[in-house]
């Protein structure tokens, strides 16, 4: 689990989405009015919140080598995006590793707190 040092403070309540991981996330209702796949600034919003921190040794080998940090810690990022993720932010988005993607990422829910943080720093409504 991150510390407070490891949050970017320009990035406050990502930290949030690691506490929140878990396998009941994907179970969560999605909010009206929110396409992922049309959005995508939940995973190009910081490079500090893609941590790994409750996947197991299992799911962390699933993922391709070339996506994961050079310090093992989470996912490898360009900037701020996460370079499993192709596409242009607000129009189309996918991520290249979505049925593997570490917990961190299944917290994440459209409408919560976090996304709308996300949508607001790239200039998208958020309803």
């Amino acid at each position: 689990m991150p510390q407070d040092a490891d949050r970017n403070p320009a990035a406050p309540g990502l930290s949030a989405l690691v506490a929140a991981a878990s396998p009941l996330a994907s179970q969560r209702s999605i909010a009206p009015g929110f396409d992922c796949q049309s959005c995508g600034a939940c995973c190009s919003y910081s490079a500090e919140w893609p941590r790994f921190s409750t996947e197991d040794d299992a799911q962390l080998d699933r993922i391709p080598e070339q996506y994961v940090a050079a310090n093992l810690s989470g996912m490898r990022c360009e900037g701020v995006r996460c370079s499993a993720l192709s596409g242009e932010i607000g129009k189309s988005t996918a991520c290249g590793i979505y049925e593997i993607r570490p917990d961190v990422c299944r917290a994440c829910m459209p409408g919560d707190d976090d996304c709308l943080m996300a949508r607001r720093a790239h200039g998208l409504p958020t309803f």
